[in-house]
């Protein structure tokens, strides 16, 4: 892959589950065009503060500096001219206007680097994700470990009470699973692996 934009733009797009290296992939992509010296702009959704309320931080704790957006509409006024390289974390929970963005971008011949959960708690498509992987040059699918059998896993269960599609969380709430193990719904979990607090409710 060309890593370096010579008069096109295009569009990646890093996908799978919870916990399969999404966000440590798109650092990397990142700090690679940075040591080429090319102007590089990090974003992530605000609505993304699990571990902090600016920096992109993956959950191994690689960490980049970032600026959180509400809005695909905000993401674009903040583009800085002469930007080469922008990178979106946690791009589901932007609106759909930020597909219109990353194209508007690629078109300008910006690099475009975007970074989300392609299926929501229950495996349904998440959109803004699978529109963006339709339009985009090159699409990556990273895989977890299933927690229950060890397969590939790419899909996230969700181990707590909600029927809300958003619920930002981590280990606490979510834990990665293959297609046989997954169960679609809320699935609380109450064995040995599970958080004291979850198992003494369970027992209560």
């Amino acid at each position: 892959m060309q890593l370096t934009p010579s008069g096109v733009g295009w569009i990646e797009v890093i996908c799978g589950s919870m916990f399969s290296g999404k966000s440590e992939e798109l650092i990397r992509r990142l700090r690679r065009a940075q040591i080429a010296r090319l102007r590089v702009q990090a974003f992530k959704a605000a609505t993304d503060d699990r571990y902090d309320r600016v920096q992109i931080v993956s959950h191994n704790d690689q960490r980049l500096e970032s600026v959180p957006v509400k809005s695909a509409a905000e993401l674009y006024e903040l583009i800085e001219p002469d930007t080469q390289v922008v990178g979106i974390d946690e791009v589901q929970f932007l609106d759909a206007g930020v597909v219109e963005v990353c194209e508007a971008l690629a078109d300008r011949g910006v690099r475009v680097i975007v970074a989300g959960l392609d299926q929501d708690y229950r495996g349904k498509p998440f959109e803004p994700v699978p529109t963006l992987m339709a339009v985009a040059e090159f699409v990556t699918k990273e895989h977890a470990i299933c927690v229950k059998c060890g397969n590939p896993a790419n899909r996230s269960q969700r181990v707590v009470r909600s029927d809300e599609r958003v619920v930002v969380g981590a280990g606490n709430v979510y834990e990665p699973r293959c297609r046989r193990c997954f169960t679609g719904a809320p699935d609380e979990r109450t064995g040995d692996d599970a958080p004291a607090g979850d198992r003494l409710a369970a027992e209560a």
